[in-house]
């Protein structure tokens, strides 16, 4: 699955855990949600878009521990007009 941000920075997927371009783990997916290493929401996963939803926002996921990975070079896609904010990413 490729997966960007709502303004279009690609993100890598390993199993169920996300990582930025430059490869530092942004979450692990749980359903249609992600959430941080420390269990908070990061977003939700609409199509091929991370989109932080404010209305999703409180939910809340079990913390968890994960390495981080190797960047990658992949080129931004064109934002997205969709519901909801870009997600807090440190790249």
């Amino acid at each position: 699955m490729d997966l960007h941000t709502k303004n279009g920075r690609p993100l890598q997927i390993s199993g169920d855990i996300v990582y930025s371009r430059s490869g530092k783990v942004v979450g692990r997916i749980n359903g249609e949600k992600v959430y941080g290493t420390d269990g908070h929401y990061v977003g939700t996963i609409v199509n091929d878009r991370l989109v932080y939803r404010s209305m999703d926002s409180s939910s809340r996921g079990s913390s968890f521990s994960a390495s981080n990975r190797v960047g990658t070079a992949r080129a931004n896609r064109v934002g997205s007009a969709m519901m909801g904010d870009e997600p807090d990413i440190s790249d």
